[in-house]
């Protein structure tokens, strides 16, 4: 007689198919479909299977996914897991020209797209080049119709904590993208920090509307969760009233999202109404929460506790625990269990509390680095801390404030902007001879783009055609909302374009 099969550490939807079988792992809102812990772990056996039997796909292939999230997402991860295939998570929001960028970076094996996405993969070069997996088929992969028992047995592959499971891609300041390495080290890690800072484990119920492609829709929640055996409720897309009563009919414990939808929520003439006391606090995260709106939400019983996280650090790096957040207004809390900060001048050198300098983060959940660009590695770690490109202060009681961001970013909607992408369109535009962009506040989105252009001499072009041709090229929350053409761009004594001047005039 042969003793149970014991799976890995890594293959958490086996483990959990050991301890609670029968309890609800994931649930599609839109659909109605949902996968116990029992068939999330079988199916994704099947899925590992198929992917190597069938396609070909060995360990440390990359898989690009441009969809929403659903549960074949969440399959694909759980295969992942299992198979060491690395996923690469692909912006339904970018334009042709930019996916097609991340294709031919990530050198992905296999392409995988829902069908209201294909317009824009044919647009581009490489789409008949990658091999290919129809969604309906993926969808079949994923069902119950076939008996599983079969895949019982499945035997996962070796994983490394060092291997990758995602390639995340962030812009950057050079203004291409580039891939954070996301580890299955950074995933445990990140996991053990988060339930040590919250109250997560297999009671806990959450609703997700954050999108598949960045590392908040993964790592913010999803995945402690399913590394904790809870349950969480799976939307493709925010919408204020549906998840204000998500909230209440999900018996949600906890919900992460941005400020801009809190205030959307709040808004609504139903908010006042709404039983929410099944949640214990609302995780904010992405850019500070104005202080009347976490007294508005205070005051409807719901605490809000704020935090920072990066792509290639964590995510979940602070937390402001919700009975501090009047008494430390506007700080991102105290670093997590795990994580080690330092905060240094322009030398390197610590500086001491009050003091504003540069974050570096070290740690467990610490990204190896970028995917195939060691110049950005090396510029990012050094000795092993990271480099955030943010400046900040700790107080006395050792919380942290955000000062301002080194790199030039800024945040629209709880979306990453940066302007030296930005700017490289735009001075790809045979009129524009000099761009400039910035954020400037904005009363829903929190800040969005605008642009000062100085136009090649003889050239005639007005801003809204610059505003089209953004619009063709750039993601939708890229484009600048305000444009606006100019004699000429305040220099420094070197040349370059003086940022702290142009801010000033905005």
């Amino acid at each position: 007689m042969h003793a149970p099969f014991q799976p890995p550490a890594t293959d958490w939807a086996a483990k959990w198919a050991i301890y609670q079988a029968q309890q609800i792992a994931f649930k599609e809102h839109e659909s109605g479909r949902q996968l116990s812990y029992r068939s999330l772990n079988l199916l994704g056996n099947r899925l590992a299977v198929f992917l190597h039997q069938e396609k070909g796909l060995r360990k440390g292939d990359r898989v690009a996914v441009l969809a929403e999230n659903c549960l074949e997402y969440l399959l694909l991860f759980v295969a992942a897991q299992k198979s060491g295939l690395i996923l690469v998570p692909l912006n339904y929001r970018l334009a042709a020209p930019e996916i097609e960028y991340l294709l031919n970076n990530a050198n992905v094996q296999l392409l995988l797209a829902e069908p209201q996405f294909l317009a824009k993969l044919e647009s581009t070069s490489l789409y008949r080049k990658i091999p290919g997996l129809d969604w309906s088929s993926l969808q079949q992969l994923c069902t119950e119709e076939e008996a599983m028992e079969s895949y019982d047995d499945f035997t996962p592959a070796n994983i490394e904590e060092d291997d990758p499971i995602f390639l995340l891609y962030t812009s950057g300041t050079t203004g291409f993208p580039k891939a954070s390495l996301y580890t299955h080290k950074m995933l445990f890690w990140n996991s053990i920090n988060t339930a040590m800072s919250l109250v997560v484990n297999s009671e806990s119920r959450t609703v997700n509307c954050m999108p598949p492609f960045h590392t908040g829709g993964w790592n913010v929640l999803t995945t402690p969760f399913l590394h904790h055996g809870g349950y969480t409720c799976l939307m493709k897309k925010f919408d204020a009233s549906t998840v204000l009563r998500l909230l209440e009919t999900e018996k949600t414990t906890i919900f992460m999202g941005v400020p801009t939808m809190l205030k959307m929520m709040a808004e609504l003439p139903q908010f006042e109404n709404s039983d929410l006391s099944s949640l214990y606090y609302i995780i904010v995260g992405g850019e500070s929460m104005p202080i009347p709106l976490i007294e508005q939400w205070h005051a409807k019983g719901v605490p809000i506790r704020q935090g920072y996280g990066m792509t290639e650090v964590g995510p979940n790096l602070t937390s402001l625990h919700h009975r501090d957040a009047f008494a430390k207004m506007g700080s991102i809390g105290r670093p997590n269990f795990y994580v080690q900060i330092r905060i240094v001048d322009e030398n390197g050198v610590s500086v001491p509390p009050g003091q504003s300098g540069e974050l570096l983060l070290k740690g467990p959940m610490v990204s190896p680095g970028y995917w195939r660009n060691e110049e950005a590695t090396a510029k990012a770690l050094q000795d092993g801390w990271f480099l955030t490109g943010d400046r900040v202060r700790m107080d006395e009681d050792g919380y942290l404030f955000v000062i301002d961001r080194i790199k030039n970013m800024f945040i629209s909607g709880g979306e990453n902007v940066y302007p030296a992408e930005i700017e490289r369109v735009l001075l790809e535009h045979d009129a524009v001879a000099e761009a400039a962009v910035f954020g400037v506040p904005d009363e829903k989105w929190g800040e969005v783009g605008k642009a000062l252009i100085v136009l090649k001499k003889e050239k005639v072009c007005t801003d809204s055609e610059l505003a089209q041709y953004c619009k063709e090229v750039l993601a939708k929350f890229k484009v600048p909302k305000y444009i606006q053409l100019v004699e000429s761009l305040p220099k420094n004594d070197t040349g370059k374009i003086d940022r702290k001047a142009i801010k000033t005039l905005a």
